[in-house]
């Protein structure tokens, strides 16, 4: 099997008050079969977590990158995606020769890309990668909802809900939630 040695990467987790921004990094092969690969935020729970699994199983290479919330707080969320993506791309044991990025602005990486807005729903690369990064921040949050059942953060996610806010109020910000956002900083 040839590849071409494209990597996708996209993130998830910018809007959330609470939790770590996740990137993901994906080569796939030139033939696959993933039916319904499209940016993570149009499927379903269970069709995320199908693919998810799919992508893992086809991909020539995948790799997972974070940056916390402290590190959000401390260079920006927009530096901590960039940071967060870098370490996906590290993190593959392929190096790519070319990177398609999610979105409007590349963090710059040691091979060459190119940002493409919306790349998640064209190309097939990214989209992988948005549902790996997806799910895998997904299931983190899932697993900080058992730790602190009463910020829901199993519904949410860390966005700034109604909900997840008047939790904050009601018991304060934890660790995880970002103190260098204005909902968290007006509740502090």
């Amino acid at each position: 099997m040839t590849t071409c040695m494209e990597a996708g990467v996209d993130e998830v987790g910018r809007g959330p008050i609470a939790g770590p921004v996740c990137s993901a990094a994906v080569i796939l092969p030139e033939s696959y079969s993933l039916e319904g690969l499209t940016d993570s935020k149009k499927l379903s729970e269970k069709k995320r977590e199908y693919l998810f699994e799919a992508v893992k199983e086809q991909a020539v290479a995948y790799g997972i990158g974070w940056a916390s919330e402290e590190e959000i707080d401390s260079i920006n969320i927009l530096q901590a995606t960039f940071l967060s993506m870098k370490r996906a791309v590290e993190a593959l044991p392929i190096q790519p020769s070319f990177i398609y990025v999610d979105g409007n602005a590349s963090p710059g990486f040691s091979v060459p890309s190119k940002s493409i807005v919306k790349g998640d729903m064209l190309v097939p690369c990214i989209s992988a990668a948005s549902i790996l990064a997806k799910v895998t921040r997904d299931r983190l949050m899932k697993k900080y909802a058992e730790q602190f059942p009463e910020y829901g953060f199993d519904k949410h996610k860390g966005y700034p809900t109604a909900f997840h806010l008047s939790a904050i109020r009601a018991f304060g910000p934890i660790d995880i939630h970002r103190k260098s956002f204005a909902p968290v900083q007006e509740l502090i």
